[in-house]
């Protein structure tokens, strides 16, 4: 009886902390003109983005992941809706303000590598503390050893293999710790095996610091690889 009183008596497990929403879209909408055509890419969508999450963003070719994924990181305004990240409205305040944000706050790893050719694999990993003004030569040196590249630093892009051009880009979306890492098609211009490990290394790299990762991908396999996926049809999210 007095096993059973306390067994009884014992406090069920404490209960799960609430996720944080990091960032939170509502009613985004945004539409293309197309010759007398107007074409709408986003239709009122409505989402959150929790910190620590994988999302793996999908959909048809032209169903507007890229455009999603700007509205989301600041980059591409909607004409309607709102953008809050981390508490604070995208796309309103000052100009100088917001690229702060990006800046400090925001990571981009992009399906064109966007690497300067005349600099060097460890001075295009500089470059966003360059434009925040506050060069960081060890921690660009540490993010190119995260990635596997302690031994190319000095090398230009046009040495380096399209999977190490990728992960030079993602050295350079490490470089100021942000909080949330932007993904558009990060393996678009890379061979299956060599974009498997390019989405394994962005996933490891984000759960060790507990950085929200946001990627759009075609690649239905890789997007199970998230913590969740989310997909594009017709203007709207359907998870």
């Amino acid at each position: 009886m007095a096993d059973l009183l306390m067994t009884l008596a014992a406090p069920d497990s404490p209960p799960k902390p609430p996720q944080t929403a990091q960032l939170v879209a509502r009613d985004l909408r945004r539409s293309f003109q197309l010759g007398k055509r107007k074409i709408e890419v986003l239709r009122g969508i409505s989402t959150e983005i929790h910190a620590g999450e994988a999302v793996f963003l999908c959909g048809a070719s032209g169903a507007g992941k890229t455009t999603l994924l700007y509205t989301f990181a600041g980059l591409e305004r909607p004409e309607s809706g709102t953008v809050e990240f981390e508490g604070r409205q995208l796309y309103t305040g000052r100009e100088n303000t917001q690229s702060r944000i990006r800046n400090e706050r925001i990571g981009f790893v992009f399906q064109g590598y966007f690497l300067l050719p005349e600099l060097t694999a460890v001075e295009n990993v500089l470059l966003p503390t360059m434009i925040g003004g506050k060069l960081k030569p060890d921690a660009a040196a540490q993010a190119l050893e995260r990635v596997g590249l302690a031994d190319r630093m000095q090398h230009l892009p046009a040495e380096l293999s399209g999977g190490e051009q990728q992960r030079v880009a993602i050295a350079r979306a490490i470089i100021n710790s942000p909080t949330i890492i932007f993904a558009d098609e990060p393996t678009g211009n890379l061979d299956s095996r060599t974009g498997a490990g390019i989405v394994e290394l962005l996933l490891s790299l984000v759960r060790e610091q507990g950085t929200t990762l946001v990627v759009v991908t075609h690649d239905a396999q890789l997007a199970l690889r998230g913590d969740r996926r989310l997909e594009i049809q017709d203007g709207q999210l359907v998870a």
